[in-house]
């Protein structure tokens, strides 16, 4: 009878724990502190002749005739996250810093009940890279550069006037509604393919092949999808996207964007740490 009335007691002490873990994983962390600094009005150019049809159906829609010059970005919002493969999905927060074309550094916490439980620091500077968090980190790992010099130009899609401003990118097309991206990667080059919605002009899908992990044998099919887009500052840009490795079936992340900061001085915050 005492054993019966543990198991019972253990059993309700366990239910009891693992609803409210439940509960926790439902608690979306506050957004992290606005981003202050001077911003810098941007120039703009031309936009280009020649570009692919779908290509340039987009940038009309965003922009217009004239490109803005975007030379950094502050991208800040929330998240779901898998960091394990095949583990529950986690409420985050995440700021994304670049210095476009160039230089990134990413932030990320993992919360429980709001709280951060798990942070992840992750930079790639000067066609280097170096990740930590608390399952393990890597410092220039070639394959792991090549992985994050892909999420540097995809994550370009909350300044795309990049695609059209930096000379060491170029678009070549494929359908009407399909064109390549080719970005540069040390002195050789990376391609998107860039599927854009028929109806709206903008883009659905940057796909890759991307490396894994730094010991990964071959590269994997990386997709890049927008979910919804928002007006940030007059331009429209994504406002949810989530990043998928097809071999997984279902995205390890999905980030919902609520500020993009544009051309503030980020010299100092891509060596920093934390938000």
């Amino acid at each position: 009878m005492r054993l019966h009335r543990g198991l019972l007691t253990f059993a309700g002490v366990f239910m009891g724990v693992a609803a409210l873990l439940a509960v926790g994983l439902r608690v979306r962390p506050a957004p992290f502190p606005a981003v202050t600094g001077n911003t810098v009005p941007p120039r703009t150019v031309p936009l280009p002749a020649g570009l692919p049809p779908p290509v340039e159906r987009y940038f009309r829609v965003t922009y217009g005739e004239r490109v803005p010059v975007v030379h950094s970005a502050v991208i800040s919002g929330r998240a779901w996250l898998r960091p394990v493969p095949g583990g529950p999905t986690l409420p985050g927060r995440f700021r994304f810093i670049h210095e476009a074309g160039r230089n990134y550094r990413h932030y990320i916490e993992v919360t429980l009940f709001g709280w951060p439980v798990m942070r992840v620091h992750e930079v790639y500077l000067d066609g280097h890279s170096r990740m930590e968090t608390p399952l393990g980190s890597n410092v220039d790992a070639p394959k792991v550069e090549q992985a994050a010099n892909l999420a540097l130009w995809a994550e370009a899609i909350w300044m795309p006037a990049v695609f059209l401003t930096d000379a060491r990118v170029r678009w070549e097309a494929v359908t009407d509604d399909t064109a390549r991206l080719v970005v540069p990667f040390g002195g050789d080059e990376e391609r998107f393919t860039v599927r854009f919605d028929p109806q709206s002009g903008r883009p659905q899908t940057l796909e890759a092949l991307r490396y894994k992990a730094a010991d990964s044998p071959t590269k994997t099919r990386w997709l890049n999808d927008v979910l919804a887009w928002g007006d940030f500052g007059g331009t429209t840009l994504p406002r949810v996207a989530s990043v998928t490795w097809a071999d997984d079936g279902r995205p390890w992340a999905t980030f919902t964007v609520e500020d993009v900061v544009n051309n503030v001085d980020v010299r100092s915050s891509l060596r920093g740490r934390g938000p």
